[in-house]
């Protein structure tokens, strides 16, 4: 085998030719040409020869910054005739053994990965940022693009992904953006909105002695490549979920989040790559308008990664309530673990807001001092104002509380359809003998447990608890794993 520093090797032809629904790239030697289709769609028009000349320029001005040493320059395929010539980007020839869609199934992949994931963040820590690039960051504008692909899709004459399909994703879609104006405010004003490179995918990843490689970035509409910097990096994990390792996509979140100090939500993420896989899903449909009879299967699979993942990103406000002792603070503590919820405690809330009364009457009684109802209201509201707060960023709640009175339970269903959220109400139950034996045992233990109840309490309030049926049982007197794994069928079955 002999190679050359452009990455051609005489074990790969000298030539060859790789077709996209947009484009056509010519292998010969160490040089790719990669040529434009005169095509029209919804979402690009490459149909006249100066349209096809200008995004070319622009796709070569784009690509430098993160490949500069790949893409060489321009130049026209002449016509004999005499006719103006077709416009070509010149590019060094990658291997096409170096492709991260072929190394993310080696030994090497997890290092691969996180060496893109850093200097994916370096790229967006330089970005250029702007005004009229954030606008492209609102809710408003990430809606408009959603509604695009799938008014795109609708529009397409294809039977693979029915009507329904498409209408409950686009239920879900509206749902999540329309309770969460606060989350997209806040990514502007943190200046996560850049010029990224709009269509990150292990196919266009190359990784080499010296590293990685970034290629072909969208040029063909600048508003699509102005972004969230979650939005770009999630193409690229959606892509390797799509190849079978949404292992290295979660390892690809992890070490960008730790490169570049991001926080933002699960739900966030979760959002863009659904976003991302039903946009491949659209184009995989066109694919298969165009000839492509595997397309029809990547639509499929596409569509369902879109459809798991908006599930998954649905926000949701968890209730876990029941008579003190049984086990609703333990299996709250659990869920919120389980399913990257905030956990927010009544009994945590009570001790911070009444902590001076707590020192000088350290039993009360039932339904006096820091336990009388304007005392309770105040915890309610609080809780229930710091689980809204959280919602409208985007950040599922789970809300450890009795839950005995329907009144606080109607407010939260109050906050839940305020915030466009799944309200999700388990009851935790467990037999007399053992809340007794566990509010004891608890009390044996010393004051530093933020429940205060006593077994005359939970009897007095189990007297005034209000039914309450809507809520999924949970019996927490079985094992601790069978009891959490209810309570986290229960939050996704929602």
């Amino acid at each position: 085998m002999s190679s050359d520093s452009s990455g051609w090797s005489s074990d790969q032809p000298f030539a060859a030719l790789h077709e996209t629904h947009a484009g056509v790239v010519i292998l010969l030697g160490d040089r790719a040409y990669k040529a434009k289709k005169p095509v029209r769609t919804d979402f690009l028009d490459f149909g006249t020869l100066q349209a096809r000349r200008a995004v070319c320029a622009h796709e070569l001005e784009l690509n430098r910054r993160l490949a500069p040493d790949v893409y060489l320059g321009l130049i026209e395929l002449g016509d004999p005739g005499g006719a103006e010539g077709e416009p070509l980007v010149v590019m060094r020839r990658m291997p096409e053994s170096a492709r991260l869609s072929t190394i993310a199934h080696g030994a090497a992949a997890e290092d691969w990965v996180s060496a893109i994931a850093d200097l994916v963040a370096r790229f967006h820590s330089g970005a250029q940022r702007a005004a009229h690039i954030s606008a492209q960051g609102t809710a408003a504008a990430v809606q408009w693009r959603w509604q695009a692909n799938i008014r795109e899709m609708r529009d397409l004459d294809q039977s693979v992904i029915d009507d329904d399909r498409v209408a409950a994703l686009e239920q879900a879609v509206l749902r999540y953006l329309d309770g969460r104006e606060c989350l997209f405010t806040e990514r502007i004003d943190g200046g996560h909105i850049v010029d990224g490179h709009g269509d990150l995918l292990a196919d266009d990843i190359f990784c080499l002695p010296d590293g990685p490689r970034i290629l072909d970035c969208l040029d063909f509409d600048d508003r699509l490549r102005y972004l969230d910097v979650i939005d770009d990096i999630s193409c690229l994990a959606m892509d390797l979920e799509f190849l079978g390792r949404s292992d290295l996509g979660g390892l690809l979140f992890e070490r960008y989040t730790a490169a570049s100090g991001d926080t933002a939500p699960d739900s966030l993420r979760h959002h863009y790559v659904a976003y991302r896989a039903f946009m491949r899903g659209k184009v995989d449909c066109v694919r298969l308008l165009q000839g492509r009879a595997a397309s029809a299967d990547d639509a499929l699979r596409h569509t369902a990664i879109a459809e798991d993942h908006l599930h998954r990103g649905a926000v949701r406000l968890g209730l876990v309530g029941g008579l003190p002792a049984t086990g609703k603070s333990t299996l709250a503590n659990a869920l919120a673990d389980a399913v990257g919820a905030t956990l927010v405690s009544s009994d945590a809330v009570r001790r911070e807001l009444f902590a001076d009364e707590r020192r000088s009457d350290p039993d009360p009684g039932f339904g006096r001092g820091r336990y009388s109802p304007d005392a309770t209201a105040d915890v309610y509201e609080t809780l229930l104002g710091r689980a809204q707060r959280d919602l409208e960023r985007g950040v599922s709640v789970v809300l450890d509380a009795s839950w005995t009175d329907r009144r606080w339970r109607e407010r939260a269903a109050e906050v839940a359809a305020a915030t466009l959220a799944d309200l999700v109400p388990m009851r935790c139950t467990a037999p007399p003998a053992t809340t007794e034996r566990r509010l004891r045992a608890r009390r044996g233990a010393g004051g530093d447990h933020d429940s205060e109840a006593t077994p005359d309490i939970a009897r007095a309030m189990a007297l005034q608890a209000d039914a309450w049926p809507d809520s999924a049982e949970i019996d927490t007197a079985r094992p601790p794993d069978r009891t959490l794994s209810a309570a986290v069928d229960r939050w996704w079955s929602t």
